[in-house]
């Protein structure tokens, strides 16, 4: 089977119609350039013998057959880039297919014992769900390659990606496949420096990388600290991002110092910035106890943590507050 050429979105791969031309005559009903059973006398003495015989052009349009298979018989692509389903979103969609099937057909292709998946995993996985037996689905043909472009193209154009699963299949196009990053923003739809700066995210630290993974911190968090080499030190802050709620400005302004020479930094300049960190912390301690909170450091490692109270009911309303976050 001969290859499509990969282009621009999915209307490359899924997009086409197959179109033939066939040339029938008028007078004979017969292809052009088939020979009629009529002799050349009586053509001559008929009155359509003289007329030029006309000729027009058939078009036969075939379009991909959809058809329904069962449910058991398909199984996921091993090299969907996807990797994270988000649980509420699937059953907000299985409920949609119970009440109104599955609008757009699953791509999938003949293995030998089961059908694969090119694109549609989402709706695969909300079907099941939904309790359904079959799916709709159209049968195609593709390489590895091929499949693999299918399913990145479908999940960047949905935005369905998190930026380290992005990422990463951008990565593997370039080492399984030896494609060039040109050639992948070509594919995508993208420049080249959305490519460069999205698997620039795979130099951070793993366990950073998989708190990008979760959305616990922004891909703008995530470039910031690009900026410290460290992995351990990336986590640190990564934590940090967390706990504090701190901003993209924040972490940037933490990495700055971070990397600043020993020789420039300015020591009472760094305990003021720590001051205003721990002042910040006890506010927020505050807001969540709902009284005074004092922090007591002894170094940079140690400290008391004080807790005020101003009556008997409102230290079982703290007890009973700690109790439940320890249960």
């Amino acid at each position: 089977m001969a290859k499509r050429g990969l282009g621009k979105g999915l209307g490359a791969f899924f997009g086409e119609e197959i179109t033939k031309e066939e040339e029938y005559s008028v007078s004979t009903g017969q292809k052009k350039g088939e020979s009629a059973d009529l002799n050349d006398s009586s053509r001559k003495n008929s009155p359509e013998g003289n007329t030029k015989e006309k000729v027009i052009v058939e078009k036969i349009i075939e379009k991909p057959m959809e058809q329904k298979i069962k449910i058991s018989l398909i199984e996921p692509n091993t090299t969907q880039p996807r990797k994270i389903f988000d649980e509420e979103s699937l059953y907000e969609l299985a409920n949609s297919i119970k009440a109104y099937g599955i609008l757009q057909p699953l791509i999938v292709q003949k293995k030998a014992d089961h059908y694969e998946i090119i694109a549609g995993e989402r709706r695969w996985r909300a079907a099941k769900l939904a309790g359904l037996m079959e799916v709709p689905v159209i049968i195609r043909e593709y390489d590895r390659q091929q499949t693999m472009e299918i399913a990145l193209i479908e999940n960047v154009q949905r935005s369905d990606l998190n930026p380290i699963e992005e990422a990463m299949a951008y990565q593997q196009l370039i080492q399984e496949f030896h494609l060039t990053q040109e050639e992948i923003a070509s594919r995508v739809s993208k420049n080249r420096a959305t490519i460069t700066n999205s698997m620039r995210l795979l130099k951070l630290d793993k366990r950073v990388q998989q708190l990008v993974a979760e959305g616990q911190i922004s891909n703008g968090h995530a470039r910031a600290l690009l900026g410290l080499e460290d992995g351990e030190q990336q986590y640190q802050i990564a934590k940090k991002i967390v706990q504090e709620n701190l901003s993209v400005r924040d972490v940037e302004k933490l990495v700055k110092m971070m990397n600043r020479p020993e020789k420039d930094k300015n020591p009472k300049k760094e305990e003021e910035n720590l001051s205003l960190i721990y002042q910040q912390i006890e506010d927020k301690l505050k807001s969540i106890m709902g009284t005074k909170v004092i922090i007591n450091r002894k170094d940079k490692n140690k400290g008391r943590i004080e807790i005020e109270y101003y009556s008997q009911e409102e230290l079982e309303r703290l007890i009973e507050m700690m109790e439940s976050i320890r249960g």
